[in-house]
C-alpha cells in the first residue's frame, strides 16, 4: 500500500470507501461509458448505451434490452482485484464501517466486504415484475428461463428484471440514506476510480464532514485541490494491501 495512504489510515478509525468504474476496470470489467463502449453500441445497435439501459427502452424494447445488457453489462468470468480486498480486509480489522459503489458487479461483496451500498443496484439480484419472485444471476443468463432474451419467473411467466437502476428511474431511497448516514459520519474518505462527475452519485462526496479526504484517480477530478492526498494511478496498485 502507498506509504502516505497507509499513514492516514492508521490515524483514523470511521473509513468510507466512496468507488465507481475504475474499481471495476481493473477487474476488467470495461467502462460502458468508455469511448470502446459508446462506439460498440452505436455500430451494433445505432444507440448510445445511456438510450439502450434507459427505463422507458427496457419497457418498449425489453428483447433489445437484454440482449445488450447481457453482452454488454454482466461479466461472470470477472474476479476481485487488489482493491476490493484490501478494503474487505480493512473492515474486518474493524477501520473500515462501509463502502459506497456505483458499481453494479457484487465484486466488493465476493472480495468478503460486508456492510456495502450499492447506488446503482446489482446485476447478481433479479425480480420478477410480476409476482415479485426472486433470481440469481445465473438464472437470467440460462437460456431455458428466457423466451429469447428475456428471462421469464418460473412461478408466473413474469418479465424477470434486474435489480439494477437504469436511466431515468430513481435511486433507492434506504440505500442512499445508508450511503449518506456513512459518509457524513466517516473521519475519513476515500474515494477511488471515479471521475466525480456523473451525477447524483458524484453529489454524495458533499456529504463527508471529515478530516482527511484522499482521491485515488487515473485522472484528476474536481475535488482535487480540497483532498489531503490525491494519488494519479492505479487503485489496485495504490490498495495492494
Amino acid at each position: 500500500m502507498d506509504e502516505r495512504l497507509r499513514e492516514i489510515i492508521e490515524r483514523n478509525s470511521q473509513i468510507v470507501f466512496f468507488g465507481g468504474a475504475g474499481v471495476s476496470t481493473e477487474s476488467n470489467i470495461p467502462d460502458f461509458r468508455s469511448e470502446q463502449g459508446l462506439y460498440n453500441a452505436r455500430q451494433e445497435y445505432g444507440m448510445s448505451p445511456e438510450q439502450m439501459i434507459s427505463h422507458s427502452f427496457f419497457i418498449r424494447e425489453t428483447e433489445t434490452f437484454f440482449d445488450y445488457y447481457k453482452n454488454n453489462m454482466i461479466y461472470p468470468e470477472a474476479k476481485p482485484n487488489e482493491a476490493h480486498y484490501s478494503l474487505a480486509k480493512l473492515e474486518q480489522e474493524g477501520k473500515l464501517k462501509a463502502v459506497v459503489t456505483q458499481n453494479i458487479d457484487g465484486l466488493h461483496q465476493a472480495a468478503g466486504s460486508k456492510t456495502v451500498y450499492e447506488l446503482h443496484g446489482s446485476v447478481a439480484r433479479n425480480t420478477c415484475m410480476e409476482c415479485g419472485g426472486k433470481y440469481g444471476l445465473d438464472y437470467i443468463m440460462a437460456e431455458e428461463n428466457c423466451d429469447g432474451h428475456v428471462p421469464k419467473c418460473k412461478k408466473c411467466g413474469g418479465i424477470v428484471k434486474p435489480d439494477v437502476v437504469l436511466y431515468e428511474e430513481a435511486l433507492d431511497e434506504e440505500v442512499i440514506s445508508g450511503a449518506v448516514n456513512a459518509i457524513s459520519s466517516a473521519d475519513m474518505l476515500i474515494v477511488g476510480g471515479t471521475s466525480l462527475v456523473v451525477y447524483p452519485a458524484a453529489g454524495f462526496i458533499n456529504y463527508f464532514r471529515g478530516k482527511d479526504l484522499v482521491l485515488i484517480n487515473k485522472s484528476a477530478t474536481p475535488y482535487d485541490d480540497k483532498a489531503t492526498l490525491v494519488i494519479h494511478d492505479s487503485i489496485g496498485k495504490v490498495m495492494k494491501y
